[in-house]
C-alpha cells in the first residue's frame, strides 16, 4: 500500500502521538560528566575553550558531584591535573594522587549516590604529553613503549581502585591493556570492579580543547602510533573492541561520538548485549558553544538532537560536557 492509504504523518500529527511511538529516549542517568581536578582550595579556573567548564579543586569538585546527584546524572569521570609532571608520569602512581584524593572526597560525601569513574592514562601526568613510557624503538624512532606502559597502568588503576572508584576507564590504547588491568585488579581483590575500555579511540582533531583543559598536548610528534587511524577500515574498530572484550572489558567505548556514529552502530550490532559508551568530546562541545554564542544556532536544540543521534546509533552511555545542561533541559 501507498499514499493516500499510507500516511506517515499520522504518527506525527500531535506531540502526544509522537511521544507514544518514540523509540529513542534520552535519560540523564545514562550521562557521565567529565570533570578536571587539581590541588588547592576554592579553585574554579575557567577553561577558555570550553565555556562553563573549569579546573576544580577537590572541594569544588564535591560541589559539582552533589549537583550531578540533584540532576539525576548517572556519574562523573575524573581527569587529574598534577602539580608536577615528569617523563614517567610518577604523580599518577602516587597513592595520594589528585585522582585518589578526589575519589575519596566524593565517596566520603556521597557514598553510592553517584558513580565515580576514573580515566586511566598518563598523558596528563607526563612532561612530554604522551600516554606512557617513551623510549627509542629498534629502528630509531621515539615512541611509547607499549609493554613498559602496561605495568604503570596497572599501578595507576590499583590506586584508583583502593581510593574507591566505581569503574576504571583506561584510555591509552595500548595493546594488551585490558588483560593487564583485569589481571591486576583480580589479583588485588577487585574482581568486582568493572573496566570501561576506550576500545575504539581515534587519533582525532576533536580533542584540542581537552588538551588545553588537561595540559596534555604532546610536546613532540602525535599519538597516531597508538590511537586509531580515522581512515582505517571500520572493521579495525570492531577488531579492537573484540580483543578488549576477550581480555575482560565490561563496557566498551567509541571516541569521538558524532564523527563516528557508524562505528557506534557497528559495535552495538556486532556485540549485542555489551554496554556501549560514546564520548561526546571537547571539540564537538566547543564548536557548538562557539556557534551558539554567535547566535548562529540554537544550542539546546542542537545538543538534544546530537545526543539523540548518539543514542539512536547505539550508545547506552554518553560521556558529555553537556550532562548538566541536558539534564535540566530534559526536565
Amino acid at each position: 500500500m501507498s499514499f493516500p492509504t499510507v500516511r506517515l504523518r499520522r504518527l506525527r500529527y500531535s506531540p502526544a502521538v509522537r511521544k507514544l511511538v518514540r523509540e529513542t529516549v534520552l535519560s540523564p542517568d545514562r550521562f557521565i560528566l567529565p570533570l578536571f581536578v587539581r590541588s588547592g582550595q576554592n579553585i574554579r579556573n575557567p577553561i577558555a575553550a570550553m565555556p562553563g567548564h573549569f579546573q576544580l579543586s577537590v572541594d569544588e569538585l564535591v560541589k559539582e558531584a552533589k549537583e550531578c546527584v540533584s540532576l539525576g546524572i548517572g556519574g562523573i569521570i575524573l581527569f587529574g591535573i598534577p602539580d608536577t609532571k615528569d617523563a614517567g608520569g610518577s604523580e599518577a602512581m602516587n597513592e595520594n594522587s589528585i585522582i585518589a584524593q578526589a575519589v575519596r572526597a566524593v565517596k566520603d560525601s556521597l557514598g553510592d549516590k553517584l558513580l565515580v569513574l576514573t580515566d586511566v592514562c598518563f598523558c596528563e601526568y607526563t612532561d612530554h604529553g604522551h600516554c606512557g613510557v617513551v623510549g627509542k624503538t629498534p629502528d630509531g624512532r621515539i615512541d611509547v613503549d607499549n609493554d613498559k606502559t602496561l605495568q604503570n597502568l596497572v599501578r595507576q588503576t590499583l590506586i584508583h581502585a583502593r581510593a574507591g572508584a566505581d569503574i576504571v576507564a583506561p584510555s591509552g590504547m595500548m595493546d594488551g591493556m585490558i588483560h593487564a588491568l583485569r589481571t591486576g585488579l583480580d589479583d588485588a581483590g577487585f574482581s568486582h570492579l568493572p573496566v570501561m575500555s576506550y576500545a575504539a579511540k581515534y587519533a582525532s582533531a576533536f580533542y584540542g580543547p581537552f588538551r588545553e583543559a588537561a595540559g596534555s598536548a604532546p610536546q613532540f610528534g602525535d599519538r597516531r602510533s597508538y590511537q586509531m587511524d580515522f581512515s582505517a577500515s571500520a572493521a579495525q574498530a570492531v577488531r579492537e573492541v573484540s580483543l578488549d572484550l576477550e581480555e575482560g572489558a565490561d563496557i566498551v567505548m567509541v571516541k569521538p561520538a558524532l564523527a563516528y556514529l557508524d562505528i557506534i552502530r557497528m559495535v552495538r550490532d556486532r556485540f549485542e548485549g555489551v554496554p556501549t559508551a560514546a564520548y561526546n568530546v571537547s571539540g564537538e562541545f566547543s564548536m557548538v558553544k562557539a556557534a551558539a554564542e554567535r547566535g548562529w544556532i540554537d544550542e539546546k536544540a542542537v545538543v538534544l538532537e546530537s545526543l539523540t543521534a548518539i543514542t539512536r546509533a547505539g550508545a547506552s552511555i554518553i560521556l558529555t560536557y553537556w550532562a548538566k545542561d541536558a539534564a535540566r533541559w530534559l526536565r
